[in-house]
């Protein structure tokens, strides 16, 4: 075979090979793994007030407004606030365990209510108001009671922790003109937060008003 001969075999043997990798299907690149996503459900009143303290946590995904803790199905807004139906004023956080903690959402959650008022919160009366944390396990269940325990024993606050803990049953998610109020009524927002005492309250109990 002459040189020239044998130099267009490579070249059509190379060519063929390059069309054949061209060809196979490129091996599947591996997506990223989802943040890992977990539940805590906290009831501190007005679930317009709660919303914000938690959305400014890093690591935190999603806040919901919702209710939880009694036995009616469904229930609305003029329903759960005129009492009787069990359920509290809640709201739901969607978070990344890896970037912040369960412990430290229950501190966010002792600094933005009272946990000493049995019977609502600030301006807000009736059971439908009080505060509660529904855990959804038992290693949750177990570091809510110690962290409880903990506050009680500080003696930081003028009267014993009432704060029930409870498990964590069905949760329903208010209605859409209730979700992220604070920041689709800006004003009303802050009227009703300053005429209901929040903040004052929030003052004399932990020494600061926590940003909102």
């Amino acid at each position: 075979m002459s040189r020239r001969a044998a130099v267009g075999a490579l070249l059509a043997a190379g060519a063929a090979a390059l069309l054949i990798a061209a060809e196979a299907p490129e091996p599947p690149v591996a997506a990223p793994a989802p943040s890992e996503r977990a539940v805590a459900i906290f009831a501190g009143g007005c679930f317009w007030c709660m919303e914000p303290p938690f959305d400014r946590v890093p690591g935190v995904l999603s806040t919901t407004s919702g209710y939880t803790g009694g036995s009616l199905a469904n229930p609305s807004y003029e329903q759960v606030s005129a009492g009787g139906t069990g359920h509290l004023e809640s709201v739901k956080v969607e978070y990344d365990p890896a970037r912040v903690s369960y412990a430290q959402l229950l501190d966010v959650f002792w600094h933005n209510v009272d946990p000493t008022d049995p019977g609502g919160q600030f301006c807000d009366r009736g059971s439908q108001y009080t505060t509660a944390i529904f855990t959804t396990g038992e290693e949750q269940r177990a570091v809510a009671e110690e962290a409880k325990q903990k506050l009680d024993a500080s003696h930081q606050l003028p009267h014993p922790v009432v704060t029930a803990i409870r498990p964590a049953g069905p949760f329903y998610p208010a209605e859409d003109y209730h979700q992220g109020y604070y920041q689709k009524n800006p004003l009303r927002y802050k009227v009703y937060r300053a005429g209901c005492g929040r903040d004052a309250v929030l003052e004399q109990l932990w020494g600061a008003a926590p940003a909102h």
